[in-house]
């Protein structure tokens, strides 16, 4: 597995585990990147995406609500839930990440961690969201 998406791996298992459980983030993702072997590169950007997502849900989950009406945020999968957040976080907080790998990627951690229906969820989700941005941003030049 690429180091970038072993990171968001190790994102994605914490922010579940925070979300379901309500564990404290920190000693959470430490675990999660000494299990996985992460390096210190990879760790760096979990964190990123941790603290992105968590410092960011007030905006992150509205969007979410947005793009996929017909499904409450309550109710819906905590994993697609997650990957959701992280990629909304990476598509419109994090200028360094183009729009379209934050797609793909999460569209890979939906088919690793999801359902069978999990990837056209989030594909379909996150594709009326690019939408939404401007041209600039989906080509990921802003």
């Amino acid at each position: 597995m690429k180091a970038r998406r072993r990171a968001r791996a190790v994102a994605l298992q914490t922010l579940f585990e925070v979300d379901i459980a309500a564990h404290d983030p920190s000693p959470v993702l430490h675990q999660r990147i000494e299990d996985c072997s992460v390096a210190q590169e990879g760790a760096d950007f979990a964190l990123h995406l941790v603290e992105g997502v968590l410092n960011h849900l007030s905006q992150v989950d509205p969007i979410i609500r947005e793009i996929a009406p017909e499904w409450p945020l309550e109710q819906m999968s905590p994993i697609e839930r997650n990957i959701l957040r992280i990629a909304v976080f990476e598509m419109t907080f994090d200028p360094d990440i183009p729009v379209k790998v934050a797609i793909n990627e999460a569209v890979e951690l939906a088919k690793l961690f999801g359902s069978e229906s999990s990837r056209r969820f989030v594909n379909g989700a996150l594709g009326a969201l690019a939408t939404k941005q401007t041209p600039k941003q989906i080509q990921g030049q802003g």
